[in-house]
């Protein structure tokens, strides 16, 4: 396959399509040296972006969060979707909203006079994790820690907060699983390095408490279904210790959809039917 810098299509950036392999920026951009952008993962299923207008919003938020606000209002950021999603003749694919600073008259970690550009790819994309959707991913336990909440916007979905996760998938693909479960600051279960995580234990379900990690939009899209279910949701601090003691484990996110987990380090789970009914009602919802 291409690598994704050379593609037929379009992409568009700053207000207008351009062709896939003329959207470029130049090396001094701030964004790539300071890590100052935000972006969103979508998909569009049936030729409609699910919870488009949610990702939407949240990435002005995001960009809020970051002292970096968006030339872009909500019905303006809806139609960049619409256009590039037409544009390149999809109708099942994954989307990526991205904004940063990009170069102009500062190149220091204050960057106020720096334009803040947006642009909108799209590209057909399978399951995240590949076959782990029916036989559980295999997750290694980073050794890197999601950070404070007094270090970092923590609800920003920002490229910076990345790089842990990236290091953290390396360190887990080299062991021959599919991604990390990390620890917060404190200790207590967090996430996978870019999907949230639920755990099953009896008739209900217990997943990380959101105060030091992305609140996903899938995730609070399964909470609700779950609650819907007539299935119990507790919100909690989960230590390394509690594990043990879970029988099954899945994973939420717009690329990884709903993904059960077979195996976190030394702890196993089944993929069993709860996972397995939320699942197949969350493909049902998408498609809807």
């Amino acid at each position: 396959m291409a690598g994704y810098d050379d593609r037929d299509g379009f992409i568009w950036m700053d207000g207008e399509l351009v062709d896939w392999r003329s959207a470029k920026v130049h090396v001094l951009t701030h964004a790539l040296h300071y890590a100052s952008s935000v972006f969103e993962g979508e998909r569009c299923y049936n030729g409609k972006i699910f919870k488009s207008v949610e990702h939407s919003e949240r990435l002005r938020k995001s960009g809020e969060l970051l002292d970096m606000p968006l030339p872009y209002s909500v019905a303006e950021i809806e139609a960049a979707k619409e256009a590039t999603i037409k544009a390149n003749n999809l109708t099942d694919c994954y989307v990526r909203a991205l904004a940063w600073r990009g170069a102009g008259e500062d190149m220091g970690v204050a960057s106020q006079r720096n334009p803040i550009r947006m642009a909108v790819a799209c590209w057909a994309w399978g399951n995240y994790y590949g076959d782990a959707k029916f036989k559980g991913a295999k997750l290694d336990i980073s050794k890197w820690k999601r950070p404070s909440p007094e270090t970092i916007p923590h609800a920003a979905k920002a490229a910076g907060l990345y790089m842990i996760c990236t290091m953290s998938k390396h360190a887990a693909e080299a062991k021959g699983c599919s991604d990390a479960m990390m620890f917060d600051y404190r200790g207590y279960v967090a996430e996978a390095t870019g999907a949230n995580i639920f755990f099953v234990k009896g008739n209900e379900v217990h997943t990380p408490i959101p105060d030091a990690i992305l609140n996903g939009i899938t995730r609070q899209t399964v909470i609700q279904m779950l609650k819907d279910k007539g299935v119990t949701v507790v919100e909690k601090r989960i230590e390394a210790g509690d594990l043990e003691g879970y029988e099954q484990c899945f994973l939420t996110g717009t690329a990884a959809e709903v993904t059960p987990v077979g195996q976190i380090g030394d702890y196993s789970f089944e993929v069993g039917e709860l996972t397995k009914s939320i699942a197949t009602d969350y493909e049902k919802l998408v498609r809807a």
